[in-house]
């Protein structure tokens, strides 16, 4: 696993470890990363704050061609609302820890012509795993259910 996948795990433990829920995300632009963040809807009391949209927020505004030119890592794969938020920004490419527990819409991303690639990381898996089984109704309300 690279360490950009590692640093969106480490995020995912950030949320966990405050109360949240355990998905992670980071954005990589040249190599480095611009922006981490980490789903923060139960800390915030919010309705948006997903892991991808934290991670874009924090990386703060940058240019269309930054955008252009960037990578989101997610641990778990996009919901609609923040595929919308690459497929906006015209972000090439997603690399997906897993997306077992929960699959957004990645066939209708990459039919905008953006690379999706999932790992299937089995640390991804469980910690998603674990936490669904002590927060189902948590998890549902995070998904929309």
């Amino acid at each position: 696993m690279d360490r950009y996948m590692k640093a969106a795990i480490e995020q995912a433990r950030i949320g966990y470890s405050e109360g949240g829920i355990p998905i992670g995300a980071v954005l990589v632009i040249g190599g480095e990363i611009v922006g981490r963040g980490h789903n923060r809807r139960v800390q915030r009391g919010s309705s948006i704050l997903h892991a991808e949209m934290d991670c874009l927020e924090n990386a703060g505004r940058l240019t269309a061609s930054d955008y252009r030119q960037a990578v989101i890592y997610s641990t778990l794969s996009p919901c609609s609302m923040c595929s919308g938020a690459i497929l906006l920004y015209r972000i090439p490419k997603v690399v997906v820890g897993e997306h077992q527990t929960f699959q957004g819409p990645e066939n209708y991303v990459r039919s905008k012509g953006v690379d999706v690639k999932v790992l299937d990381s089995r640390e991804c898996i469980a910690l998603m795993q674990q936490f669904i089984l002590e927060s189902p109704d948590l998890w549902d309300e995070d998904i929309g259910e």
